[in-house]
C-alpha cells in the first residue's frame, strides 16, 4: 500500500511545472476579476486553492525522496489540506482571504519569470554565484567555480568545484540554483506586501527592510553550505544521517546537515523575524498572517492588539483597516 502511495507521489510529479503556470493564471485572474466583481471572483478563486493543493501534492514526493528535505517536504504536504481549506472558507464568505489570494497571485508572477525565463535566470543565479565566490575569498577561500553543465545543470558560470581533502580524486560540488539566490523568498514578501490596499510610501518602506535582509542573507547561507560541505566540516555521525536520508556518499553527510537541517531550520526563523519588522512598516500585513494561524489553529486572533498597535483592525475583505 506504502509503495503504490510512493509511486503515485512520484507519478505526480511530472505535472508540477504545468500545475504551477496554471496555479499562477488562476490566481491572477481571479484577482483581476475581483477588482470588479467579487461574486464572480469567488469560483475563479476557488478554483486556483483547489488547483494549488493538487501543485503541492505534485512537489511532495521530490521534496521528501529526492531532495531530502525534511522542511520542504513536511511543508508540501500540509499545503494540499491548507489549501483545501482556504477555498472551502473562501466559498463560504471569508472575504479577508481574498487578500491571501492576491497575495499568492503577486507571489507566482514575480517568481516564475525567473524559474522559466532562462536568461532572466542566468542573469541572476551568475550575479549570487560571483559575489558568493567574493565573500569567500574574503575569508580566505579561493574557491574554483565552473560551468554546471558538466554536473546535469545549466551552462552557469554557477558550481563551486572543491576536492576531498582525503581523496582528490573525489570532487565534491556545490551548484548555485535558483533556489538558491532568494528569489523565492523575496516574492513571498513581495506579495504579501503588494496584496494589502495601503499607502505607497509604506509598502516602499516594508519592501527596504525586507527585500535587502532577504538577500544579503542568501548569500550567508550560500558561503555557509559551500564552505560546510566543499570543506567537510559537518561530517558528523555519518552512519546515522546516511540512514535517515538514504544517502550512498559518505561525503553528503556535511552538504545535508549544514543545508537541510541546519540553513532551512534557520530560514525558517529568519522570515519570522524578517515579517516582524515587515509588520511595523506596514500592520495591513497582519490581516494576512491572522487568516493564515487561523488555518493552522482554528482561532481567530486580533495580532494588531499583541503588537500593541492602536486601535484594533478588521478586515472588509479588500485588506483595509477599519
Amino acid at each position: 500500500m506504502l509503495g503504490e502511495l510512493l509511486a503515485a507521489l512520484a507519478w505526480l510529479t511530472q505535472f508540477s511545472d504545468p500545475l504551477a503556470w496554471l496555479v499562477i493564471v488562476t490566481f491572477s485572474v481571479g484577482a483581476v476579476i475581483e477588482l470588479r466583481d467579487r461574486d464572480l471572483a469567488r469560483p475563479v478563486s476557488v478554483g486556483a486553492w483547489v488547483l494549488f493543493a493538487a501543485f503541492w501534492l505534485s512537489l511532495v514526493y521530490h521534496f521528501a525522496f529526492v531532495a531530502k528535505s525534511i522542511i520542504e517536504g513536511v511543508g508540501s504536504a500540509a499545503a494540499v489540506p491548507l489549501s483545501l481549506y482556504v477555498a472551502y472558507l473562501l466559498w463560504n464568505g471569508r472575504d479577508s482571504l481574498f487578500v491571501l489570494t492576491r497575495a499568492v497571485a503577486l507571489m507566482g508572477v514575480v517568481f516564475m519569470p525567473f524559474e522559466a525565463i532562462i536568461p532572466l535566470q542566468k542573469v541572476l543565479i551568475e550575479l549570487v554565484a560571483r559575489q558568493t565566490e567574493l565573500l569567500m575569498q574574503l575569508l580566505g577561500v579561493d574557491p574554483t567555480v565552473v560551468s554546471g553543465a558538466e554536473y546535469g545543470h545549466h551552462d552557469f558560470r554557477s558550481t563551486f568545484y572543491f576536492t576531498a581533502e582525503n581523496d582528490p580524486n573525489h570532487a565534491l560540488t556545490y551548484t548555485i540554483l535558483i533556489a538558491c539566490t532568494g528569489i523565492g523568498s523575496m516574492a513571498i514578501f513581495v506579495g504579501l506586501i503588494g496584496a494589502v490596499r495601503a499607502p505607497l510610501r509604506n509598502k516602499l518602506r516594508a519592501l527596504a527592510v525586507s527585500l535587502p535582509v532577504i538577500y544579503g542573507l542568501n548569500l550567508i547561507r550560500n558561503i555557509f553550505i559551500g564552505l560546510g560541505f566543499g570543506l567537510q566540516k559537518f561530517h558528523i555521525a555519518p552512519d546515522l544521517v546516511m540512514s535517515v536520508f538514504s544517502l550512498s556518499d559518505p561525503y553528503r553527510v556535511s552538504y545535508i546537515i549544514a543545508d537541510r537541517l541546519i540553513s532551512q531550520s534557520l530560514a525558517v526563523v529568519a522570515l519570522v523575524f524578517i515579517t516582524w519588522f515587515v509588520v511595523r512598516e506596514l500592520p495591513d500585513v497582519l490581516v494576512i498572517i491572522e487568516d493564515l494561524l487561523f488555518l493552522v489553529t482554528g482561532d481567530e486572533y486580533d495580532l494588531r492588539k499583541a503588537f500593541n498597535m492602536d486601535a484594533p483592525m478588521r478586515a472588509d475583505g479588500d485588506g483595509r483597516v477599519e
